[in-house]
């Protein structure tokens, strides 16, 4: 499986007892060690008001990681488009492009402050799951609903302090459609005036889409002949119905010819899969602060984790992405990333990965690149 690559998607997570400063020297050693290990892409996400993801601008830490790399592509997984204007995020872009062209992935995503995602028609016809696998065992679990963050106090104060008041956020399709055009340098308002987003106009940027189901982001990936990233990480019930409504609505165009698709996975590697288990023990708690809006909590070590009391809610909170978590030897996860891989028709997989202990982190994508280019 080594002719699919292998990409990285970081948060910029900070371990407890640590820092937000630690944890950006921790991302800039990581990107560099994965670059020598073959890793093709690194992303990072966007995160607001959370104590313990310090990757709050993915276009600042993306520069501050630029000049730190020389071969790996960087990019955004994603830009909150929800929180910007189509002009900043080309200008932004185009900054870092000037300095390290032919570098940068732009990955665009819905969310920050948006609607949930409508389907643009039909929903496809999704590949059958039963008993809660794919048809080749890959585990799908049942649809997580949100619906219990709607209202959230924390969350409408992010909002209050991202927008501007009175503002509301442009249709995404339209914006998605301004960014294309300001990167190409044919931007027409609708009175026909032009505008020239330098820096950012003519930028050697590949514009990726980001999206947990089959709804507008795959739409308006597919209508584009954008790449599309699917998140099982995020979404593990939807991403299927995410890559098959993105496939079925592909156009080629001047990026691409057919449809290109990455998904994502959350992974822990170790020598063996007691010790990976061990390591991954935090993940349960730090999803649980994410779900309940009180926002993602410092990452904590094994020993902490295990003191958080569990209910039988908190359980069914976090149980899809803890029962979709790769954990184990490199052999054990490389099999599960293969049959990831086998079920979504992905072209590539960007993986992520957090422990409490850096080192730990950096075995763990060493690992899986050794067996990974051995396959």
């Amino acid at each position: 499986m080594s002719a699919i690559p292998l990409g990285v998607l970081d948060l910029v997570p900070i371990p407890s007892g640590s820092t937000a400063a630690q944890a950006l020297r921790n991302t800039i050693d990581l990107a560099q060690q994965t670059e020598r290990l073959g890793y093709t892409r690194y992303w990072f996400a966007e995160h607001h008001l959370n104590p313990g993801v310090a990757g709050t601008s993915p276009a600042v830490v993306l520069a501050l990681t630029a000049s730190a790399t020389s071969t790996i592509r960087i990019g955004s997984g994603a830009v909150q488009l929800g929180h910007r204007t189509a002009l900043s995020t080309v200008e932004e872009f185009g900054l870092i492009d000037a300095l390290h062209p032919g570098r940068l992935d732009l990955g665009l995503g819905r969310s920050g402050g948006r609607p949930p995602e409508r389907t643009a028609g039909p929903r496809p016809t999704t590949t059958p799951v039963a008993g809660g696998r794919a048809p080749n065992g890959l585990r799908i679990p049942p649809r997580f609903s949100s619906e219990h963050l709607i209202g959230s106090p924390r969350l409408r104060l992010q909002q209050h302090l991202l927008h501007q008041p009175g503002a509301r956020p442009q249709d995404y399709g339209e914006q998605v459609g301004d960014i294309l055009a300001l990167l190409r340098g044919d931007y027409r308002s609708a009175d026909g005036i032009e505008a020239h987003a330098v820096p950012g106009e003519g930028a050697e940027v590949q514009v990726w889409i980001l999206g947990s189901s089959g709804g507008q982001s795959a739409e308006v990936a597919g209508r584009n002949g954008l790449r599309f990233a699917a998140n099982y990480h995020v979404s593990p019930a939807t991403v299927l119905e995410a890559v098959e409504g993105y496939r079925a609505g592909f156009q080629p165009s001047g990026h691409l010819d057919k449809p290109h698709v990455s998904v994502s996975a959350d992974v822990v590697v170790a020598e063996n899969d007691a010790t990976a288990r061990e390591l991954a023990t935090g993940y349960g708690p730090w999803v649980r602060s994410i779900r309940t809006a009180e926002g993602a909590i410092p990452f904590p070590t094994p020993v902490q984790a295990r003191a958080h009391a569990w209910t039988e809610a908190d359980r069914a909170l976090v149980a899809d992405r803890v029962d979709t978590q790769f954990v184990g030897s490199p052999g054990r996860v490389a099999d599960q990333l293969e049959q990831l891989q086998e079920a979504t028709g992905a072209d590539e997989l960007i993986i992520t990965t957090i422990t409490h202990d850096h080192a730990d982190r950096v075995r763990s994508y060493r690992l899986l690149a050794e067996e990974w280019h051995r396959r």
